[in-house]
């Protein structure tokens, strides 16, 4: 393996083994930056160096072990000497029960460390991996979200319903969290850095790293590998259905990176279209590769513009500044699911 030039320049990625994380890691690499990850425990980062071992070898990937992320001057250490942060650890899912633990680790994570880059000369970029679920709410259609909306319902209901809330706006509302404090740093300290937040939708396509135990897949993706090992269509994920390919969301990270300065103080909704379960059933049985394999029809064509785009009526998303970002078109919902699937075949 030909490995890219490399830059001298070091990124630090908070939360290296997750899903998006990984994928964004390799995506790094590949641009010619080291990546210094930080995880709980390296054990749990085995995976990723096994899957990367090339750069691992080339003294360009290393991982550090961090197992509290919300305690003060957390990053001090792992931060130093660093060019650019992508801060992308944080709680991920739509089945959480208390929302006090999650939001510290959301709030709390977020603002150890941009402290610690504030301390750090070196470091010229700050990218937030936020979420959709940060600009999202109830809006009377038809309403275009842009980057200018903010979820101001979910912490909200947090506040009003306390350990009564429901999952969804748990994770919502630690999104809104995370990047309030990102924005309200920004203003009251003015780093010499730049700072950037980008906010995906829902999440599909390959992993660069797969867990031993299919269960054990990201919530966003693991609908696929449901899917396609037979099982009956999952219930929707819920929100605007919206979905990004993991690879792009990577590919907006090193671009707050690289063109950190041009974007500087933006929000970037990575959002392609509507994806969700029907359509994944669709997209496996129209491919022709999965023939005898059993999966579920469900009701085909049901529910979905085609092509997977934004509904023409009701509420929408406007992803246009993300697509001018990366300078093309998003990959598209058929490709997410086809190319997920071709790496969960290990587990058939």
């Amino acid at each position: 393996m030909s490995l890219p030039t490399p830059k001298n320049q070091t990124v630090l990625i908070s939360g290296v083994n997750g899903y998006i994380a990984s994928v964004t890691a390799k995506a790094f690499l590949e641009a010619g930056y080291s990546v210094r990850g930080t995880s709980r425990s390296k054990t749990s980062s085995e995976g990723l160096l096994k899957a990367l071992h090339d750069y691992v070898e080339a003294g360009r990937l290393e991982i550090v072990e961090l197992p509290d992320i919300t305690v003060d001057g957390a990053f001090d250490k792992s931060v130093k000497g660093v060019h650019a942060i992508a801060h992308m650890a944080s709680p991920v899912s739509f089945f959480f029960t208390d929302p006090d633990p999650v939001l510290k680790a959301a709030l709390h994570g977020t603002n150890s460390i941009l402290a610690s880059a504030l301390k750090t000369p070196t470091v010229k970029h700050v990218v937030l991996t936020s979420s959709i679920a940060a600009i999202m709410s109830t809006k009377e259609p038809p309403y275009i979200f842009t980057e200018k909306d903010w979820n101001n319902e979910s912490l909200a209901e947090i506040e009003r319903l306390g350990k009564e809330t429901p999952g969804s706006h748990i994770y919502r509302g630690s999104k809104v969290a995370s990047e309030t404090a990102f924005w309200k740093f920004r203003e009251a300290n003015k780093p010499s850095f730049s700072m950037t937040a980008i906010n995906p939708a829902f999440v599909y396509g390959p992993p660069a790293v797969l867990p031993e135990d299919p269960e054990k897949i990201a919530e966003t993706v693991k609908p696929i590998y449901d899917i396609l090992a037979g099982k009956p269509l999952p219930p929707p994920l819920g929100g605007s259905g919206s979905s990004v390919d993991v690879r792009d969301v990577a590919a907006l990270m090193v671009l707050g990176v690289s063109n950190g300065t041009a974007l500087d103080g933006e929000r970037i909704i990575a959002a392609a279209g509507i994806g969700g379960m029907q359509q994944i059933a669709d997209i496996l049985n129209e491919s022709g590769r999965y023939e005898g394999r059993g999966i579920e029809k469900g009701e085909p064509g049901k529910g979905y513009e085609a092509g997977f785009g934004f509904p023409k009526e009701g509420s929408r998303i406007d992803s246009s500044k993300g697509r001018n970002v990366l300078g093309r078109e998003w990959i598209g919902f058929r490709e997410s699911v086809l190319d997920a699937a071709k790496v969960f075949e290990r587990y058939l």
